[in-house]
């Protein structure tokens, strides 16, 4: 399984949901902005990037419209960090498809999370 394919499976299943540009150019936070908020080493996720920033904003916007708190955002950035430079260290298919499914999952975490506080996101 091709962490592109199921990043692109998971943004099908967003439906509307509109993520800015990596470099911050739409007026929300860059990447590299998100990442400096948990005051932690960035991380270079290379061809993920776009996806891990959609995962990140998600939360940022579910964090400043008051449903997560700061330290909860950290740690769910904290935690995807973490596992991908574990599977960067040993890639493979294995490692690739633990990435993927464990990236999915946390990506559904942050737009339930989102969706909770942004009436844009709910079905209506």
């Amino acid at each position: 399984m091709s962490l592109v394919s199921g990043v692109l499976g998971a943004a099908l299943l967003a439906g509307c949901v509109s993520t800015p540009s990596l470099d911050g150019s739409t007026g929300a936070p860059s990447f590299s902005a998100l990442q400096a908020m948990c005051a932690t080493p960035p991380v270079d996720y290379g061809a993920d990037a776009q996806s891990v920033y959609s995962a990140f904003y998600d939360a940022y916007v579910a964090e400043r419209r008051g449903g997560l708190s700061t330290e909860r955002l950290c740690a769910f950035q904290t935690a995807i960090a973490e596992r991908y430079r574990a599977y960067r260290a040993n890639p493979g298919p294995d490692a690739q498809s633990a990435w993927a499914k464990f990236f999915l999952d946390q990506r559904a975490q942050a737009l339930s999370w989102r969706a909770a506080v942004d009436p844009t996101l709910r079905a209506g």
